[in-house]
């Protein structure tokens, strides 16, 4: 292991600066760490929160001033105990980690789903500040669900970014999935690239879509993590693990792992599960 990966792995404690509510079940923490700082879209933190447990949490946003955060939505014990945090609490953070997006192409599709737009919502800052002509579809189950409105609304607003939102039971923006937004977009416009996270049967339609359409592909994929440094085998994909191979896994690794995606994950206890 490289003198970078040791020193990114050394625990560090910061104090949480501010707590923005994204919706009624996910929130963004605001904290500030060098490291975090210089850490590129895609890339993921290890997170602990005292006395409770650390988990892996994908860098949503960093600023001018330095500071950085993470979006998390409250699913068990540890998330909830994070949400519950205030301003002036201390958490720790070990990172950043893993491979994150790469910046190609002139015209880029991000799809989102659910609190999979954190990862993307630093990407599309990063898109546009590079000249690409992006499109953003975030999709939800419903209008509760959705999060990053009022930044999303802003960009649209601001910077031209053209963005649209899909809700399954039509409560907010298209009705019906992102995967079939998405695939309509594609009918009417040519694109160099789909980059996407959220749930893996979505990230499978969207590979499939890419495939179709002939336009390149990058996706962020989510495992069980526990180490976050390649050597406990929790997050294994195929042949890959997911938190040193990836998190992002581009067109031609996403194919030599294709029978799992979608398909197939580990838990906890590493048992073989559904995803």
């Amino acid at each position: 292991m490289s003198g970078w990966h040791i020193k990114n792995n050394v625990m560090r404690t910061v104090e949480i600066l501010d707590v923005k509510p994204e919706n009624p079940h996910v929130k963004t923490i605001f904290f500030r760490d060098e490291m975090c700082a210089s850490a590129e879209p895609g890339q993921f933190i290890m997170v602990w929160i005292p006395g409770v447990d650390e988990i892996p949490l994908s860098i949503s946003s960093i600023y001018p001033d330095g500071s950085s955060s993470v979006t998390v939505a409250e699913v068990g014990e540890a998330t909830r105990a994070l949400t519950r945090m205030r301003a002036g609490d201390i958490i720790g953070v070990r990172g950043p980690f893993g491979l994150g997006f790469k910046v190609s192409g002139e015209r880029a599709l991000v799809v989102g789903g659910g609190t999979g737009m954190a990862p993307l919502m630093m990407l599309i800052n990063r898109l546009v500040e590079g000249g690409v002509d992006v499109t953003v579809i975030e999709g939800a189950e419903n209008s509760n669900k959705l999060i990053f409105l009022d930044r999303l609304n802003n960009l649209s607003e601001s910077m031209g970014v053209e963005v649209l939102f899909t809700t399954e039971d039509g409560s907010y923006g298209f009705r019906g999935l992102a995967t079939d937004l998405a695939e309509r977009v594609l009918c009417n416009k040519r694109f160099d690239v789909i980059y996407t996270c959220g749930p893996e049967r979505m990230i499978r339609k969207a590979y499939e879509m890419a495939k179709a359409y002939s336009v390149d592909f990058q996706a962020s994929l989510e495992r069980y993590m526990r180490c976050a440094i390649g050597i406990c085998g929790s997050c294994t994909i195929g042949k890959y693990r997911v938190c040193r191979d990836g998190p992002v896994f581009d067109m031609e690794r996403i194919g030599e792992i294709e029978e799992y995606l979608g398909v197939l994950k580990y838990n906890e206890s590493g048992e073989r599960i559904p995803v």
